[in-house]
């Protein structure tokens, strides 16, 4: 937002942030819900209590799956971006895949609490 509407000089532009996948207005509006959803989780956490912090076995594999789909579709999404500008190598245009690959390493993180949880709960029980 620093760069699409007051032109902050020590950020890069915001050609650099900005894919184009999205229209700028929906692309702001996901990522601040993003925040909001991702701010729960850390709050929870932090708390040690609330949906996101109660270990469910349902939601650990599903989380990995996506998690690793989801990290290793931007690692795909790198490569072939670099193939096609390699003027650009290594790291122009990079900033939103880097971010979706800190975002999906928060699912990933996430998702193994709940497995590595609820696997030591059911072992506990037998």
């Amino acid at each position: 937002m620093l760069v699409a509407f007051l032109g902050v000089p020590f950020l890069p532009s915001l050609e650099e942030w900005y894919s184009g996948l999205l229209p700028y207005p929906w692309l702001l509006l996901s990522q601040f819900l993003i925040i909001l959803l991702y701010g729960q989780v850390c709050l929870d956490f932090t708390r040690q209590r609330g949906v996101f912090f109660t270990p469910r076995p349902s939601l650990g594999k599903p989380l990995l799956i996506f998690g690793w789909i989801y990290f290793g579709a931007m690692i795909i999404r790198y490569v072939v971006r670099m193939s096609f500008y390699p003027d650009e190598r290594w790291f122009g245009g990079a900033i939103p895949i880097f971010f979706h690959w800190i975002l999906a390493a928060f699912i990933l993180l996430v998702g193994y609490y709940h497995w590595v949880e609820t696997r030591s709960k059911r072992g506990a029980e037998l």
